[in-house]
């Protein structure tokens, strides 16, 4: 188990899915977790609920990352709940919102597609950095889709996804003399509501056959390796976009 025992962490969409077991697992591990959710309310008290059953001091605040007056409030709410510097950021929010093609897009899907994934880690990352302790470590959730183009339907979704790639890696490089060390984690299917939403049964299975071990993966897999970026086993890891898809693409 990684320790990461009295650092704090700040999760964005940790109310379910991948975001809530980050959150548990960074909890889990010892750290102190305030999260932010946009819609999904009876989830986030759910995540609450179970941060603290783990006996972590936890916090949840309604937010939309996309708008820096929100993030403010989120990073004020938890500057009061948690005064300490912060140790650990995971830049969690984002998502698909539809699948379409070049045909099918206008310019403000492709404008809230690139905010919700892109423009709010640079928000959010722009607002923690002066509160981050030196030697703390952010977490870039990418995705599979930033690698391969994603599936159809997806082009803007992996541009997003593609642009956070080279977003962690310069940041690594401009963080460095501080110690703050910037990582991406680029997961293939993951058994969550995004495909349950957004990709046909059909398609799923097909998509698990093809991985060498067989499966979608888990939530918790995903967890597992952001908490050990976070953690001072990875101390020598930076600027790193680390697949965990089962194999079924190399990059």
């Amino acid at each position: 188990m990684v320790d990461l025992t009295g650092q704090l962490a700040i999760v964005t969409g940790g109310a379910r899915d991948i975001g809530r077991a980050i959150c548990l697992q960074l909890a889990r591990c010892g750290a102190q977790v305030a999260f932010c959710y946009r819609e999904s309310e009876a989830a986030a008290a759910e995540t609450l609920a179970a941060l603290r059953q783990t006996g972590a001091a936890a916090l949840a605040v309604q937010a939309d990352v996309t708008r820096p007056a929100d993030i403010a409030r989120f990073l004020a709410a938890a500057h009061s709940a948690f005064p300490a510097p912060i140790d650990i950021l995971v830049n969690n929010a984002g998502g698909l919102l539809a699948r379409r093609k070049m045909d099918e897009m206008d310019e403000a899907f492709w404008d809230a597609v690139m905010a919700v994934n892109l423009k709010s880690t640079f928000l959010v990352t722009q607002s923690v950095l002066p509160r981050m302790r030196d030697g703390g470590a952010i977490v870039n959730q990418a995705s599979q889709a930033a690698r391969d183009g994603g599936g159809p339907g997806a082009i803007a979704y992996a541009t997003s996804k593609g642009a956070l790639l080279s977003f962690t890696r310069g940041l690594a490089k401009e963080l460095g003399p501080r110690r703050i060390r910037v990582n991406a984690v680029c997961a293939g299917m993951i058994a969550t509501r995004f495909h349950d939403d957004f990709t046909p049964p059909e398609t799923r299975r097909r998509v698990a056959a093809a991985v060498p071990l067989g499966r979608e993966g888990q939530a918790g897999e995903v967890a597992a390796l952001t908490a050990f970026l976070a953690g001072s086993a990875a101390a020598y890891i930076n600027g790193a976009c680390l697949d965990i898809n089962g194999g079924l693409l190399f990059s």
